[in-house]
């Protein structure tokens, strides 16, 4: 079976001349963005999953997520654990199917974070502006 990984691809207007879906090859990451209101940094933890069953897609499992502080109507759920100023739990959607990630020129971008480094999703697809896909997929 072919590397595991994470698509990207620029959804909210179609297939962008020039920017092909990107491959990012991982079996775990983290998410990061910083709330554009509240300046409020949020990460959330996934692995990678390989499919159970021959012809199956890989998914994304949420293992955990954080947030730093909390804000008018960005209240970490009851279930969360401050730890070193972290609000931590684990996401109730553990599985999702997808990542839909509104990306703009007015706010810093998401980043992906492997191994202890963080890059924002422009060091792989630029933002349309629109809204970017992250998925779980295998090397093309």
């Amino acid at each position: 079976m072919a590397g595991l990984g994470v698509c990207l691809v620029l959804v909210a207007m179609g297939p962008t001349p020039g920017h092909a879906p990107a491959f990012v090859a991982t079996d775990h990451f983290t998410l990061a963005w910083t709330h554009s209101i509240e300046k409020v940094r949020w990460e959330e933890d996934y692995a990678v999953l390989r499919p159970s069953t021959p012809g199956a897609l890989p998914v994304l499992h949420a293992t955990e997520a954080r947030v730093k502080g909390s804000a008018a109507g960005m209240e970490p759920p009851p279930d969360a654990v401050l730890q070193n100023g972290w609000f931590q739990y684990k996401p109730t959607q553990r599985f999702p199917l997808a990542l839909r990630l509104s990306r703009s020129e007015f706010v810093p971008d998401y980043e992906l974070c492997m191994n202890g480094t963080c890059w924002p999703l422009s060091h792989w697809l630029p933002s349309d502006g629109g809204v970017t896909l992250l998925t779980a997929c295998q090397a093309p």
